[in-house]
């Protein structure tokens, strides 16, 4: 599936995301944990249920690095989800999903994976 043919859904504007830092939206029913990561702004989008908590906490973790990873470490856990793919590096059976995002006229799209 290409990138033209995904249902995106605009969620905030691009602004609103403080560097290095999450916000939470409602897609589609899905709890989507969105960041704003990096001097380059980029734009991650992972679920934002902590699988081990069965809470949606994601997108109030710290953002950080592991080696080459861009990291969120859950707040209540603390088990570190990989940004662009959504593993989770110390169980990972406890991986989320990573969505696909975007930016098209200041607005932060999400599509669903």
């Amino acid at each position: 599936m290409t990138t033209d043919t995904l249902h995106w859904t605009a969620v905030c504007a691009a602004a609103d995301i403080l560097p290095d830092t999450g916000v939470c939206a409602l897609v589609d029913g899905v709890h989507v944990a969105i960041f704003r990561v990096g001097q380059e702004q980029t734009l991650f989008a992972i679920d934002n249920v902590d699988p081990k908590a069965n809470a949606s906490v994601l997108s109030r973790g710290l953002v950080g690095s592991l080696g080459e990873r861009i990291v969120v470490a859950s707040p209540l856990y603390k088990n570190h989800f990989d940004l662009r793919s959504g593993e989770c590096l110390e169980a990972p059976e406890h991986s989320v999903r990573a969505h696909a995002v975007r930016v098209q006229e200041g607005r932060v799209l999400v599509a669903l994976a």
